[in-house]
């Protein structure tokens, strides 16, 4: 048999290229990881991490404008923003040196440099040769541009996160996930913020009460959300401001544009067609369920598969696939019944079916929704709505989808993901003793269905 240097190289040192390493190295396989930057990939470098301690950096301001309601009082509070930016960098810091540590003590050797594949069994680095038996890509994706006249004018998630000084105005163009979020972080932080978002409402993807309670809680706080509207193009004008020209030639002023306009799979200049490693129209490496391409010796997980791009997901498929490859125990990972969050203000998460989806699969169901005022609010007169939101299938009585809007939504669906992935029932909802006074507790009390699969 030949021989190879390794029994495992991955490219990428994000967290499925990370998770995937250490499990293989734990179970025995010599492991190399390639990577061209620093060790951690989008979500510890440019993504969910830095991006939540900004959230919760920002989100203090909303804490303190309750305060005086209860009795407290801030003379003079304000954010120094480039504090709050040093801070973030320094615990990226202190977290790559930990993704280092783990690395090094799995046994995983760390390849500095741009891996490029050349053959089934090969990569290369700076011209230096490296041989595997199997090759994993976990290369995540890269913010997309439009292709409009001007765009290189606007930042990225990436710079947006890297911001030393906070403009006064600015626009935000997408109305997902990475939208959504920084739009709400920016405004927190004192930035005018205008969004331009294609569709009827924010975050195309999930329950349309959920993106229209999201909607109206963002306008609350002062965003300008503007529907139905198309990016033309971006131009300098004049006193250092970009203009945003729309459809029907409307134009939009501010000091910076910030592009969250999607995410590419970020496979390019990896030399897959050296290989005839088969491609999606967006880039994205197709695998089978076991997250092997169409070259046998070739794998690839996360975002650069383009299944369900979420870091926890990435996570799991790496670790499922060194389980397959290295540890006797074949597991394929699960892509139903995924809880996502969207940290924006207010928060929101969910996990299941959307009534839509639901509608459109062909369930009978019956819809149980709740929209109150949250008890912090009596007191602060602030005109605050959580929604808590359940699909259930009327025949087997399922838990189909949870759905919430409002304070810790995320670290409530968490727990109810548990319950969905159980398949839960309705009456085991119902016969579950609520924790009094909470938003959480609304799960558990719902009784009477809102709407049915007959109703208009």
């Amino acid at each position: 048999m030949r021989r190879f240097d390794y029994d495992m190289i991955t490219i990428g040192a994000g967290s499925g290229g990370i998770a995937a390493s250490r499990r293989a190295a734990a179970h025995g396989a010599k492991v190399a990881l390639s990577e061209l930057g620093r060790v951690g990939g989008t979500c510890v470098l440019r993504g969910c991490v830095p991006k939540k301690l900004l959230w919760y950096g920002t989100s203090i301001r909303e804490h303190i404008s309750h305060a005086p309601a209860y009795g407290w009082s801030f003379a003079d509070a304000s954010l120094d923003w480039g504090k709050l930016v040093a801070a973030k960098r320094q615990e990226l810091d202190r977290l790559e040196g930990i993704y280092r540590r783990l690395l090094d003590d799995a046994g995983v050797e760390l390849l500095a440099g741009r891996g490029v594949l050349v053959d089934p069994h090969t990569i290369e680095i700076d011209g230096r040769a490296f041989t595997a038996r199997y090759l994993l890509v976990a290369t995540g994706s890269w913010p997309s541009r439009p292709d409009v006249r001007g765009a290189d004018l606007a930042i990225s998630s990436n710079e947006a996160l890297e911001l030393d000084r906070l403009p006064r105005t600015m626009i935000i163009i997408g109305g997902g996930y990475v939208g959504c979020e920084l739009a709400s972080i920016f405004c927190a932080a004192g930035v005018v913020i205008t969004q331009i978002v294609r569709t009827h409402a924010v975050l195309r993807d999930f329950d349309e009460d959920v993106r229209s309670c999201l909607g109206e809680g963002m306008r609350a706080r002062g965003i300008r959300i503007e529907t139905e509207a198309e990016l033309r193009s971006i131009a300098s004008v004049e006193d250092g401001l970009l203009s945003v020209r729309l459809q029907r030639e409307r134009t939009i002023e501010a000091e910076l544009v910030l592009l969250a306009t999607g995410r590419t799979p970020n496979t390019s200049a990896l030399g897959l067609e050296n290989l005839g490693v088969a491609l999606g129209p967006r880039g994205e490496i197709r695998v089978d369920r076991w997250s092997r391409s169409n070259v046998a010796s070739v794998f690839a997980v996360g975002d650069v598969t383009d299944r369900v791009n979420l870091t926890p997901i990435a996570i799991a498929e790496g670790r499922a696939l060194a389980d397959t490859l290295f540890g006797n125990t074949p597991i394929a990972v699960d892509h139903a019944n995924v809880p996502s969050a969207v940290f924006s203000l207010p928060p929101v998460a969910a996990v299941g079916l959307t009534e839509t989806r639901a509608r459109a699969l062909g369930h009978p169901i019956d819809v149980y929704r709740s929209k109150f005022r949250p008890l912090r609010h009596g007191v602060t007169g602030r005109q605050e709505t959580t929604l808590i939101k359940l699909i259930v299938a009327r025949e087997s009585d399922r838990v189909l989808g949870c759905h919430m809007v409002g304070e810790d939504a995320p670290e409530v669906i968490q727990g109810l993901a548990i319950a969905l992935q159980c398949g839960a029932t309705k009456r085991q909802f119902d016969a579950t003793i609520g924790i009094h006074p909470t938003a959480a507790e609304e799960f558990v009390t719902l009784r009477t269905p809102v709407r049915d699969d007959g109703d208009a």
